[in-house]
């Protein structure tokens, strides 16, 4: 175990799109565990696009300042402990940062008994395949027959949500940014149907891809495709807002989406906002229901792993201009 620790900070905040030039990695000792701690070793970093809004204003987190260590929910391996209920060895999850060791109150870990690679601890059987879980069956009150649409579907979560779908007997139609990501989720994840959110047509590739309607949009951009989507909801549907990708990487937020309410009256749609620890007490549930799914292989895990620390500033804008195929995480090192 070396004593120094690299660790990506704020350079500057972006005024327009993020670059990895905001961004500079630097070398500091190696963090001290205080008294009720674990120092951690960070093996793999989560990246998602609300790191890009964390540079914008303060949501769930302060607004990111230049200086600031880049935060980021990662599995570590437990060095030294300095608390009650962790040891060296152990595999914990938490807020750790783009960075090589973190020490971190042990409240704000969660350790993990993995039996299946650890990835999947990032992605099926982390935060984004509960997302998808809980979103989709419990914010959208999806039902055998309906017809799922899911925006960023070659993403993280969209990749979850729509094979969640199908396990659930919907029609399920992917919204993606190539013809290559509308192949693959049609032949590699079961989608019945994809269209690409740079048609030029999209309302009326959306109307061909779902002729009776969308019962359920699962929406993780917002924008111009939650606009497009208005028009496409058949009477009584239900739009889920999980995120809005679209408005992360600018200046400020564009004007919202056209015909709201109208639209939501004349379709009596219901529109739902919702976050993940509104059904913190239902972890246990949603996890064994993935678990089980995996285990018999009916939901595939699509993760997308870059080698290395060096790599996560790229890794995120890459993620933000759609480069990712499944969860994109970071493997900064392997278990001991």
């Amino acid at each position: 175990m070396t004593d120094l620790n690299r660790q990506w900070r704020v350079a500057t905040i972006p005024e327009e799109h993020l670059a990895a030039s905001n961004f500079v990695l630097e070398t500091a000792n190696r963090p001290e565990p205080s008294e009720g701690q674990a120092l951690c070793r960070v093996l793999l970093i989560s990246i998602d696009a609300a790191g890009r809004a964390w540079f914008k204003s303060d949501t769930y987190r302060r607004a990111l300042r230049a200086g600031d260590v880049m935060p980021g929910f990662a599995i570590g391996q437990v060095v030294e402990s300095r608390c009650d209920g962790l040891s060296p060895g152990d595999i914990v999850t938490g807020d750790l940062g783009w960075q090589e060791y973190a020490a971190v109150d042990a409240s704000r870990l969660e350790r993990i008994a993995p039996t299946r690679p650890l990835p999947n601890y990032l992605s099926v059987l982390g935060i984004t395949g509960l997302t998808a879980y809980f979103g989709l069956l419990e914010a959208g009150e999806t039902k055998r027959g309906e017809t799922v649409v899911v925006s960023a579907a070659a993403g993280a979560t969209g990749t979850i949500v729509g094979q969640i779908a199908k396990l659930h007997g919907c029609r399920v139609v992917g919204i993606c940014g190539s013809e290559e990501k509308q192949q693959w989720l049609t032949n590699s994840l079961g989608f019945d149907a994809a269209v690409s959110h740079r048609d030029p047509s999209l309302r009326d590739a959306l109307r061909k891809a779902c002729p009776d309607g969308a019962n359920v949009y699962f929406d993780n951009v917002g924008g111009p495709t939650l606009d497009a989507m208005l028009s496409t909801m058949a009477h009584g549907g239900r739009i889920v807002c999980c995120g809005a990708v679209s408005q992360y990487d600018t200046r400020g937020f564009a004007a919202g989406p056209r015909g709201v309410p109208g639209l939501l009256v004349l379709k009596s749609l219901t529109m739902r906002g919702f976050l993940l620890w509104d059904y913190i007490d239902r972890y246990p549930e949603g996890l064994k229901v993935l678990e089980g799914w995996l285990a018999d292989g009916s939901l595939k895990p699509s993760e997308d792993i870059l080698e290395g620390l060096e790599t996560a500033p790229e890794g995120l804008v890459g993620l933000l201009n759609g480069a990712n195929f499944g969860k994109r995480m970071i493997r900064v090192a392997n278990p001991a």
